[in-house]
């Protein structure tokens, strides 16, 4: 078989389609690539806590006739990836750091925009521009600061825009008036945290919309979201780049706003005013 696109990318691009069983499989396999599926079917089935027959349902939808042409096709497609050159120095002696976060950073936004399908984009904007629906947003150890830059921008787009603190004690209460129709924005990215997975798992069953924003891993949240955007997020350093996330929620906030323009335009303006009596800032003198 001629593998055109990675199958990393064609499960994340299946995981709208997959039944419950096997987007879970599915997130299992993301999360853990590729050495989760380079055993057995039942070891992989064992570890995703799926059976042997949703293994078998999932890679015939990825185009294989059964697991051991899918294990054939992986195993071919990592030894090309330990075998080709990586586009970074690894030495870290080309040129400047400055530089090399910018080559990064270009990167990560360019594949970033491959890997987001545009369906699903412009599906999230539209849960987030209707305005029957109250918005929530969860982050993590480090996501939290993304999750705190998108409240604070969409809350001037729209009203009934939340932030659910990272505080054991503070979710409860936010789960308590969370109604079906909803929406959750997850910010989750490598490592995985399970207050998030538990949080978004509680969401779903009280009827909410699940919007995951990610890495291209997957967080395993994936099994509970409508729509998952995932980014590409690796950064010549031991921490993940957070610019692609950034890109993601300011390109929403603009997606929201043009749909809802009559609302955002008025509640801009009166924000203006409430700075202006405040003398929240400076005027030049």
């Amino acid at each position: 078989m001629t593998v055109e696109l990675t199958i990393e990318r064609r499960m994340r691009d299946a995981l709208g389609d997959l039944t419950r069983a096997e987007r879970q499989l599915a997130t299992h396999i993301l999360g853990h690539y590729p050495m989760s599926a380079l055993g057995s079917i039942s070891a992989l089935a064992k570890a995703a806590e799926v059976s042997t027959p949703t293994v078998v349902r999932l890679v015939q939808k990825l185009g294989f006739r059964g697991y051991p042409d899918y294990r054939k096709s992986l195993r071919a497609e990592v030894e090309t990836m330990l075998v080709t050159p990586l586009s970074r120095d690894k030495g870290g002696a080309h040129g400047h750091i400055l530089d090399q976060f910018a080559e990064r950073v270009v990167t990560n936004l360019q594949a970033t925009l491959g890997l987001i399908d545009r369906a699903d984009f412009d599906g999230a904007a539209r849960l987030l521009a209707d305005p029957r629906r109250r918005v929530y947003a969860l982050g993590g150890r480090v996501t939290h600061a993304m999750a705190d830059y998108f409240v604070t921008l969409m809350t001037v787009a729209r009203p009934d825009v939340t932030l659910i603190p990272g505080l054991s004690s503070a979710w409860p209460p936010a789960l308590l008036d969370m109604k079906k129709g909803d929406i959750l924005v997850v910010f989750d990215i490598r490592r995985y945290e399970n207050t998030v997975l538990q949080i978004t798992e509680l969401a779903r069953e009280q009827g909410a919309e699940v919007i995951l924003i990610t890495d291209r891993w997957v967080s395993p949240a994936a099994t509970h979201a409508r729509y998952t955007l995932a980014c590409q997020i690796e950064a010549p350093s031991p921490w993940d780049s957070t610019v692609p996330i950034l890109a993601v929620v300011e390109t929403l906030l603009a997606a929201v706003q043009g749909l809802t323009w009559e609302v955002t335009e008025a509640r801009l303006k009166q924000v203006e005013a409430l700075h202006a009596r405040s003398r929240l800032f400076r005027t030049k003198t």
